[in-house]
């Protein structure tokens, strides 16, 4: 099953038939176990990962660590879930160090950015400092290295 996510994880547009042939599997058997796993939540999506700058899309992606006072009874997932809600926000995680929380968010512009910190992260109660940080140039994210075409690396079979 770890193989079989490993290889879902690096390349989504995998079907279930070459899922089966590379893992030495039966198909139906191959589906069944995607959708248990989906099931489960083990699989929360599949998503492409686009290099936005190349499509021509202007955006401005930003990092916000945020310090907060951790809730009486529910530490840091209420207020993770309140944060969650606002749509801008592509992930959040709890974090060591000297913030609590990082947050990565989108916007077209840097005001933008800054009038979401503003009106919507520090306006929760809890939080009590905020830092951001402009993402300037992406040269690699979620194992995918920007800027150069994959090279496809498979010699030819002769037969």
């Amino acid at each position: 099953m770890e193989q079989m996510l490993k290889l879902i994880e690096e390349d989504a547009t995998l079907t279930p038939a070459e899922l089966a042939v590379m893992l030495s599997k039966e198909e139906g058997d191959i589906k069944k176990m995607i959708a248990e796993l989906e099931e489960k939540g083990v699989i929360l999506g599949r998503r492409a990962i686009i290099d936005w700058e190349r499509a021509g899309k202007e955006q401005i992606t930003a990092l916000i660590e945020v310090k907060v006072m951790p809730q009486r009874d529910d530490g840091f997932d209420k207020i993770a879930e309140r944060i969650c809600q606002n749509p801008e926000i592509k992930s959040l995680h709890l974090m060591s160090g000297g913030f609590d929380f990082c947050v990565i968010i989108e916007g077209k512009t840097m005001k933008e950015v800054a009038f979401f910190v503003a009106r919507k992260l520090a306006t929760i109660d809890a939080v009590t400092a905020t830092a951001t940080h402009f993402v300037l140039k992406t040269y690699k994210d979620k194992g995918v290295i920007y800027g150069t075409p994959k090279k496809d690396m498979r010699e030819a079979l002769v037969l």
